[in-house]
């Protein structure tokens, strides 16, 4: 059985986005790679992404080879001022995170939809994999 599975070329701490993301009040934990559900179904693939607080012009989807790669980067500028202070924060953030997929998905049939800060991505599998009823015949 073939499976989708994620690609991890490096498994790197940078500690100085570390201390950043301690005192980020982002509403998608920007340290880590947003979460993702997967499940199996007879003619295709479902993967469900969480990315609240991104819209569908924040996302980027690629396939290229055997390689599937979900991508953002997102640049904020807030200025905030009342009497007696100023705050203005700057921020970035991105992620990457790719997935190998499995040699029955139909590259060229993957769909992506975004409602409410999911990411739904639905990948077919080729008719060849799908599961077929065979008939008897009498001989």
């Amino acid at each position: 059985m073939a499976r989708l599975m994620t690609y991890r070329p490096t498994d790197l701490w940078n500690w100085d986005s570390v201390l950043d993301r301690f005192f980020d009040d982002s509403p998608l934990d920007l340290g880590r790679s947003p979460a993702v559900d997967v499940r199996e179904g007879e003619k295709e693939y479902t993967m469900e992404v969480e990315l609240p607080g991104l819209t569908e012009k924040d996302i980027e989807v690629n396939v290229e080879n055997n390689l599937l790669t979900l991508s953002s980067k997102k640049e904020e500028d807030r200025k905030e001022e009342k009497k007696n202070y100023l705050v203005r924060e700057r921020r970035s953030f991105e992620f990457k995170r790719s997935f190998s997929l499995p040699e029955d998905v139909q590259r060229d049939g993957i769909n992506a939809e975004f409602k409410n800060g999911l990411l739904t991505l639905t990948l077919p599998k080729s008719p060849e994999a799908q599961p077929r009823k065979i008939e008897v015949k009498k001989s």
